[in-house]
């Protein structure tokens, strides 16, 4: 089974913001050691010579899993087909670091309002220029990027963004219903942590969040720890939205499972900073609540592999 998590900043002591080549696969190892099977490193909006420095770090982390193979730092050995080796492949095999398959840009083109954690000094106005001077030479790897589509220039923006096949997805916005169907009419085609970052949904006015309860055809990131989301919101998400375009991330941190869970992860005002639990442990979590195995492995392997193939890698 190939379980993908597409969203996550780090975990174990680890995260993104680093120029460490073994940070980073320290990273990939523990998210595999807990049966992920690929993942997509999240970015933290910076200034954007540090977003580059990170981009170029994570590159070099990539190209070493790809040349060796890595296997909890270790070199793969091919092994014959006699029944220790056999053994040995099958103990191999569970210890497989997650494949590192690209990059998620959270930024930096959000809107300050509905920043959460995220620094919202970091934020800049969608601009081609600096779109460009940020992504320039790193189109490769990057796989998602997330815009708050109201912004002036943010339609135009996405628009730019998919046609290098990047997967522009709508997040930490305070966008109106109206403006998150111009985002997504414009290429968009998905949204960031539902429900959390992001205007909620009013009687008279459905915002982002309601656009991506109804419509059929975006891709919603669902954050299925206890604190993030009431279990009744999760409940309303899986029975309203479309199955096939649920997709569950943990939006795990540097402190994911390195400290207390109790009460979530937060910064010193009280602010989720991230996801407390890793993605198989979410799905165990909405396993044990009783919702239908095949939809929720559908929510960890096909849903985010078929987003990912709106990009054009």
């Amino acid at each position: 089974m190939n379980i993908i998590d597409i969203h996550t900043h780090g975990i174990g002591g680890y995260d993104t913001r680093t120029t460490s080549e073994e940070d980073i696969l320290r990273i990939a190892e523990t998210h595999g050691s807990f049966g992920v099977s690929e993942i997509l490193l999240t970015l933290y909006p910076s200034p954007i010579a540090e977003m580059r420095a990170q981009m170029e770090t994570i590159r070099r982390a990539m190209e070493r899993q790809k040349s060796t193979g890595t296997l909890k730092g270790r070199k793969v050995r091919n092994t014959s087909h006699t029944a220790t080796n056999r053994r040995a492949r099958k103990q191999s095999s569970a210890i497989r670091a997650a494949t590192i398959a690209g990059l998620y840009l959270e930024g930096p083109f959000l809107n300050p309002s509905q920043a959460g954690a995220l620094d919202a000094d970091a934020f800049l106005p969608p601009s081609e220029y600096a779109f460009m001077k940020l992504v320039d030479g790193f189109e490769d790897i990057i796989k998602i990027m997330a815009i708050a589509p109201e912004l002036p220039g943010a339609v135009a923006l996405i628009r730019e963004a998919v046609g290098m096949g990047i997967v522009v997805s709508m997040g930490h916005s305070d966008a109106t219903f109206d403006e998150a169907q111009r985002g997504f009419r414009a290429g968009a085609m998905g949204i960031t942590h539902l429900f959390n970052a992001m205007r909620g949904i009013h009687h008279r006015e459905l915002g982002i969040a309601g656009f991506g309860l109804m419509n059929k055809h975006v891709y919603c990131e669902i954050i299925a720890d206890p604190y993030h989301l009431h279990d009744l919101a999760i409940d309303l998400v899986l029975s309203v939205k479309t199955p096939d375009k649920i997709i569950l991330v943990s939006d795990s941190v540097r402190e994911t499972i390195s400290g207390t869970r109790r009460g979530g992860i937060r910064d010193v005002y009280g602010t989720l900073r991230g996801g407390s639990m890793t993605l198989t442990e979410c799905a165990r979590r909405l396993l044990r609540r009783g919702f239908d195995p095949d939809m929720i492995t559908r929510c960890v392997t096909e849903n985010p592999r078929m987003y990912l193939a709106h990009g054009r890698r």
